[in-house]
């Protein structure tokens, strides 16, 4: 009878201490609709065909969030100074957590005008996501910026874990620069990709801060690979890719807490699994 009455006790403790909300399994698919469509039952028939098409999800399992106009200027706002009006927020976005060992992003390219998948994958990276299956989508045509919110917010929804503010603006400003330089510039938007790509992995591979270094990484990737951008494209670049690097330590921080979770840690640093086999351990009768 003690066994059990302090049983009971520890899964009452278990209880409190559980974040509200939380949940042992990653709710793996995860579906954000930018409002304009969700509020539209056609627009949204057809970002669902897509998605059905595209991916070996049941649709009717995943679960879905609508992103707003105010959700997607908290973040680009301050960066572009580009505000989105509620009647912009096309883009949606299907996270597939099933599909986890490496990070792919399947694009609607006959919808999806400026950004690419590879512009999200890097964009992603930056933000400390390396794994999961993103398809991205609209029902008009539309630049796919906004998309990027929808993204992140799904990978929160996904693992319950927030990604930092500062994080989000790094990524965000990432995929806002490269699609004002591709608008601007004409430059082709998968070669501007992978030098970023590429800029980014010298400068967090030698810890690089210092701004003029940086433009001089950014230069020399230019000349190499005869990528046609102006001066003032690679400071904004430059920018970018220093503010990303600035970030790093929020970024560690938060692949650590998804970490714990998809191995099953609570937010909290303990293990659910190996708490509920010691409570479990008060019922065993030798």
């Amino acid at each position: 009878m003690r066994k059990i009455t302090i049983a009971i006790l520890a899964l009452i403790v278990v209880a409190m201490l559980i974040p509200a909300g939380f949940s042992g399994e990653a709710n793996s698919v995860v579906i954000t609709y930018g409002e304009t469509t969700h509020s539209n039952s056609a627009y949204k028939s057809t970002v669902d065909d897509f998605f059905k098409s595209q991916s070996n999800v049941n649709l009717n399992n995943a679960e879905s969030k609508i992103i707003y106009a105010s959700d997607v200027n908290k973040i680009s706002g301050s960066i572009s100074g580009k505000t989105y009006s509620s009647s912009q927020i096309l883009s949606s976005a299907l996270v597939d957590l099933n599909d986890n060992k490496n990070l792919q992003v399947s694009v609607d390219k006959s919808k999806i005008t400026t950004i690419t998948g590879d512009m999200y994958i890097s964009a992603l990276k930056s933000a400390g996501i390396t794994a999961g299956h993103v398809y991205v989508t609209s029902p008009v045509s539309a630049t796919g910026e906004s998309a990027l919110a929808g993204i992140m917010n799904s990978y929160e929804e996904a693992t319950n874990v927030e990604i930092p503010e500062t994080v989000k603006e790094a990524a965000t400003d990432e995929i806002v620069t490269q699609a004002e330089i591709v608008d601007n510039s004409g430059v082709d938007a998968d070669k501007l990709s992978k030098l970023v790509d590429d800029v980014k992995q010298d400068v967090s591979k030698d810890n690089v801060t210092d701004h003029n270094t940086i433009v001089n990484i950014i230069n020399n990737y230019v000349q190499n690979n005869n990528i046609n951008i102006t001066n003032s494209d690679i400071e904004n670049l430059a920018n970018t890719i220093g503010q990303v690097q600035n970030v790093q330590g929020d970024v560690n921080h938060y692949k650590t807490q998804v970490n714990n979770f998809m191995s099953g840690n609570s937010t909290g640093g303990f293990s659910l699994d190996g708490l509920f086999a010691w409570i479990n351990s008060f019922f065993s009768w030798s």
